[in-house]
């Protein structure tokens, strides 16, 4: 094609941003999409406290003073590596700083369509410009992959809906809600709920729900931080791992990878939320929804508890469980391209450069989690993914460059 670049991200989240901070950083030719912060901005609980300490809540770039610490100093914000939640407002404008700075080219048109020939990649916007590239990084973030349990899928749409669905709750006001979760998004939106008048409940099949531990610097002892070390993505020499190895883990075996990963992702909610939520929001926990159906209006659903069964009847309901990622599910991608990076559905498998099985094509963030692990995950595994990804592409493009040469 005419329009040729190098290398395509798609998506302006945390570890789009990031990446583009880095290739620019290097002189690469690039271009990125996507609307900033998106997920962040329209989809988080307004209000909300980011779960995240504010050491492990930066935008990744070359430049030192490019960190979430560094913009509140030279704002006179309040700041703490640990003990000192970060209002998500915060960090919007710490984001939106980051992306004037390192990504000033952002253009926020989406991506249509991604198809690929003999000569490489083709993309089409949604204003119907077409152009090819050489590289595509898919950083899409959570945005298509909401997962809603087919056990609530009787339910009516108006009476339905994700977590992810909801930046505000106001129009829940005096209503029944059913939150059905014990992750950090049911315990926000529970919390929101109530704070906006609604009758919120969350059901949930643990026994009771999790919150990470109060941070108490009297009690980072030597014997602790040898117990127990902390790391970006929770504290243990688990998450210790996952956090500081995620090479080590890439060449794990794919059943040891995935056993570790799932015993590391336990649902919990931030420290500061346990006083807002104990005691405040009712809860229906080792509960299981059994069935759903719509009766005179109202969501009915059925719980199984301890062998029994009890109905309960609600206005609305919302599924606060997660994402899956699945490249299936994203509309823009050709099917032969998530047939061949993911053949199974689900996760791609990827290599130590985040190239699925389709040479050119790449994926950060949670799409890459089977390969790397619960740090990417989380907004703290963009610092490892951007840095090494573009010092890939980089390299791979010098090659390139050389060999036409010669």
């Amino acid at each position: 094609m005419k329009n040729m670049c190098d290398v395509v991200i798609v998506g302006a989240g945390p570890y789009g941003l990031s990446l583009a901070a880095h290739l620019r950083a290097r002189g690469i030719d690039f271009r990125v999409f996507g609307k900033p912060l998106d997920t962040w901005s329209r989809h988080m609980p307004e209000g909300m406290m980011l779960k995240s300490d504010g050491f492990a809540s930066n935008l990744s770039s070359p430049a030192p003073d490019s960190t979430l610490k560094a913009f509140c100093a030279a704002r006179g914000l309040a700041y703490g590596d640990q003990g000192l939640p970060v209002p998500l407002a915060q960090f919007l404008d710490y984001a939106n700083a980051f992306r004037g700075r390192h990504v000033p080219d952002l253009d926020t048109r989406m991506v249509s369509w991604i198809g690929q020939d003999a000569n490489g990649f083709h993309l089409t916007l949604d204003d119907g410009e077409t152009f090819g590239a050489r590289h595509v990084v898919l950083a899409v973030g959570i945005t298509w992959f909401a997962f809603t349990p087919a056990v609530l899928k009787p339910l009516a749409q108006d009476a339905l809906s994700h977590s992810f669905d909801h930046r505000t709750v106001s129009r829940f006001k005096g209503k029944e809600v059913a939150v059905i979760g014990a992750g950090s998004s049911a315990i926000d939106l529970a919390y929101a709920l109530h704070e906006a008048g609604a009758s919120p409940r969350v059901i949930a099949r643990r026994a009771f729900l999790d919150y990470n531990n109060t941070p108490d610097p009297d009690a980072e002892t030597l014997i602790r931080r040898t117990l127990a070390p902390a790391s970006g993505i929770g504290r243990g020499w688990k998450s210790w791992f996952c956090a500081g190895a995620p090479l080590l883990f890439h060449r794990l075996p794919r059943h040891v990878k995935a056993r570790a990963i799932s015993s590391h992702m336990h649902p919990a909610g931030g420290w500061f939320m346990r006083e807002k939520v104990e005691g405040v929001v009712p809860q229906t926990l080792s509960s299981t929804v059994q069935s759903a159906a719509m009766t005179k209006g109202r969501a009915t659903l059925t719980l199984a508890r301890n062998g029994k069964t009890e109905t309960r009847s609600f206005d609305h309901v919302i599924a606060a469980t997660g994402y899956a990622p699945d490249l299936r599910r994203l509309p823009f991608l050709a099917p032969e391209l998530s047939a061949r990076a993911a053949p199974n559905g689900g996760s791609p498998a990827i290599g130590d450069a985040f190239e699925t099985a389709v040479p050119g094509l790449y994926t950060i963030g949670l799409t890459a989690m089977a390969g790397f692990g619960p740090l990417m995950r989380f907004m703290y595994g963009a610092e490892f993914a951007a840095p090494r990804l573009a010092s890939h592409l980089d390299k791979k493009l010098v090659q390139k460059t050389w060999s036409k040469a010669a």
